[in-house]
Formats: structure tokens, sequence, C-alpha cells
């Protein structure tokens, strides 16, 4: 009888032992799941940002006012603060990347200088220029080693937690792809020219603000947002999906989810508000080894995507194709005007059309119904405000947020200089020349073996 008893207790206390574990282990890897998000996210952030870095500088030097270079400068001391932030949000604390932070500080400290010393005073001088021209080119050069990185991460479905674990395991020589990757571009920008400014400041991105200022709608339980997740990427009941709060860091009340496919072959993973339970991102990590569709083809599968989710009235502004995926820039279009603020971006594989990249933070933010978008100005005023070295190749009428972040309805100018091309947007009011954007060239293909 009293063996008995004994086996029951320890029985019961092997079962309860096991449970613990089990918890224990899903705590783990729902907390894995939350960094590798965070991660993810800040990567694919800098990626941007660093693209936007070379475009803006470059923009600098295709405009034709000089209070608009003053506002292009404050634009670049803007990215170059995101993308330091960004820098410091990933896991590389071990890793000695000071050429890189110091490329990054020099190009803000020129720019801030420049951006508010007052350009119709004191105008950029012939070296200063040419300083300028050469951070254009040094970011192009660290761009290209931070795509070269991204494409394989993408196609090779890269963790950042194991790079993490790499780092922290102090074995030489570093055995990780990312790790290696950055170890590169680092190197990359070692002997570029170093300059004297010593002004220092940064900026904070304030999407976040804006989501938890803006976004209303009821709140939504975890149950909920793993169905809207299946909802709008049209997945079935079947797919596990792991939903956690987002971080405090986060301005905004949201969740981070991760969405497994039964066969385990890929990962998705999104945040979305807790208000409205509104998706604002959503990566899949998945191999795509081959390109069977078009660019064209995949263009219409991003629409009928937004289409399905009632995105209406969309217009793709812009496609690219990064080796195996085609990314697609969309903005809504009222009474014939592209509702910039309203942007949505849309990634898809060209392998199998699915879905694997979306990014709506811009339009959940920004999107109303505008009554007033009547231009005071004449189309062949606002073409007399371009600067005369452009060929004008297509004009539209475009709203736009300039750098007070009010909006503003412009004559936008698509033109060229030489081999580039450029956004020109011209205020439908007054005249003046609000932004100036240089477009993106074709994307190399880049060998990820």
């Amino acid at each position: 009888m009293i063996r008995t008893i004994f086996i029951g207790i320890l029985a019961a206390a092997l079962i309860g032992t096991g449970w613990w574990g089990m918890n224990e282990k899903r705590e783990k890897e729902a907390l894995l799941v939350a960094h590798e998000n965070d991660f993810q996210r800040a990567f694919h952030d800098l990626t941007y940002h660093l693209d936007q870095l070379e475009d803006e500088i470059g923009t600098t030097l295709a405009m034709n006012s000089r209070e608009q270079l003053s506002s292009g400068l404050a634009n670049v001391w803007r990215l170059t603060s995101m993308a330091q932030n960004e820098l410091g949000q990933l896991p590389l604390g071990l890793m000695a990347l000071n050429e890189t932070e110091q490329f990054l500080h020099h190009i803000g400290n020129f720019s801030y200088k420049h951006s508010i010393r007052g350009e119709n005073k004191h105008p950029l001088t012939n070296e200063e220029y040419e300083q300028l021209r050469k951070f254009y080119k040094e970011s192009g050069d660290v761009k290209q080693e931070l795509r070269k990185l991204q494409a394989n991460a993408l196609k090779n479905q890269l963790k950042w937690t194991d790079a993490e674990a790499a780092m922290l395991s102090g074995e030489e020589p570093m055995d990780n792809s990312i790790v290696n990757g950055f170890s590169i571009m680092n190197d990359k920008v070692k002997g570029y020219t170093e300059t004297d400014f010593t002004v220092d400041d940064t900026f904070s991105l304030d999407v976040d603000e804006k989501i938890a200022k803006q976004v209303k709608g009821k709140p939504v339980s975890k149950e909920e947002a793993a169905k809207i997740a299946k909802k709008f990427l049209d997945l079935p009941d079947s797919m596990k999906v792991q939903v956690e709060e987002l971080d405090k860091g986060v301005s905004y009340d949201g969740y981070s989810l991760a969405i497994e496919e039964p066969e385990g072959e890929a990962n998705i993973y999104m945040d979305m508000t807790k208000n409205g339970g509104h998706p604002l991102w959503l990566l899949q990590s998945r191999p795509i080894e081959n390109v069977e569709i078009s660019l064209n083809e995949a263009s219409y599968i991003a629409k009928r995507f937004l289409e399905k989710n009632q995105f209406e009235h969309m217009e793709l502004i812009d496609a690219k194709q990064y080796d195996t995926v085609g990314a697609f820039h969309f903005v809504p279009v009222e009474n014939d005007v592209r509702i910039y603020p309203d942007a949505v971006y849309v990634h898809v594989a060209l392998d199998d059309g699915e879905i694997i990249g979306y990014k709506g933070a811009d339009y959940i933010v920004h999107h109303k119904k505008r009554e007033d978008l009547k231009p005071e100005i004449t189309l062949e005023e606002a073409k007399e405000k371009v600067n005369p070295h452009v060929e004008i190749r297509e004009e539209h009428l475009a709203l736009i947020l300039n750098e007070d972040e009010k909006e503003v309805l412009c004559y936008e100018f698509l033109g060229t200089i030489e081999n580039d091309t450029f956004q020109i947007f011209i205020n439908a009011t007054n005249g003046d020349e609000e932004m100036v954007k240089k477009m993106e060239s074709a994307e190399p293909v880049y060998d990820t073996m």
C-alpha cells in the first residue's frame, strides 16, 4: 500500500515537472520570437533608411533653391539619426562597428550644421559641395553592402537570434553570415574622409507616437488578433499563430505575431495595433530560389491583395525587383490627386506570387477624406519653377507632407538629369519648391551563394 502511494506521488511529481518544463520552453520560445521580430524590424528599417540617405544626399544636388537645400540637409541629418538609432537596436554590441558609427556621425554633423546655418546668407562653398558629393558616393557604397546582406538574409532565412548567440559564444573566427556581413560593411567605410564638425544631436522617428495618438478602434484580444492576421493574409485556420504583447518601449499598445506554416517551411512575422486590430507590417522569411513570374504580374497580385483588404483607389507609384522579390509602392488617388501620406508598400515573392512583405503604418496614421484639392496656380506656372536642367517626363497633382508635417497640394514632376531621375514637387498654391527626391535606379541582383 505504502509502495503504491509512493509510486503515485512520484508519478505526480514527474508529471508536474514535465508540465513546468514544457511551460518554460513555450515561454522561452515566445521570448525568442519577440526578440527576433524586434531585430528584424530594426534591420529592415536600417536598410530602408540607408537607401533613403543616399537618395536624399543626391537630391540636394538637384535642388534649385537654397531654401530647399537647407531642408534637404535637415532630412539627411534626420535619416542619419534614425539609422544610428536602428543600428543601436541590433544585437551587435559585441562587434566593433566604430567606422560605420563614425561615418553616420560625420554625415549627421555636416548636414545638421548646414541645415541650421541658413544657406541664403551662408551658401555652401565649393569644398563643402565636394564633401557632399563624396558623402553621396560613400553612402551608396554602404547601401550596396547592406543590400547584399539583406538579400542573403531573406534568401537563406538568417536569424538575428542566431547571430546574437554566435557573438555571445566568443568563438573565433566568427562563422555567422549576419556578423560577417556587418564586418565587411564596417571595413568598407575605413578610409572615408573624416570631417571636423562637432555638432551633436539626435532625432527620433515619431511614427510610434502618431499611432498612439491617432489610431482608434475597439481593442482586440490576442485571439481576435490571430483571426485578423489569418484573414488579412487569406490563411487557413490550421495555421498556428503566436501572439505576444509588444514591448513597453513602444508608444502604442499592440501585438507581435509569429505565424508558422504546418510544414514548418516558413515563418511570418507581423505587428498589429491593439486598438482596431490594424496590421502595421509583416515579413515572411523563406527561401525564394527562382523567378517564375514577371514583375508586372506580381504588381497585379499586390494590388489585388490591397483591394481584398479594403484599400480603395490605390495606384502603383513605383516597382522594383530585388533579386527574387518584387517591391511595390502604392498610394490612393482622390480626384486625380496622388495622396502620398497614405503610402502602402507590398513585397511579392517572384517564385509563386505569395505576399511576403507589407508596410502600412503610414496609411493607418494618415488616411482620411480630403475636401479641398484644387490648385491655385497653373501647370505652366509650376513648370517655370523647376530647375531648367531637368528634362520633365511626367506631371501629376499630388498631396505631400512638408517639413512641418502639414499636408500641401503640389504639382509633381518626374524628370531626368543625365542618367538620374528625380521627383520634384512644386507648391500648387504659391509655386515654392517643396521637395525634390532622387528616384532609385534598377537594383542589381546579388550573388548570395
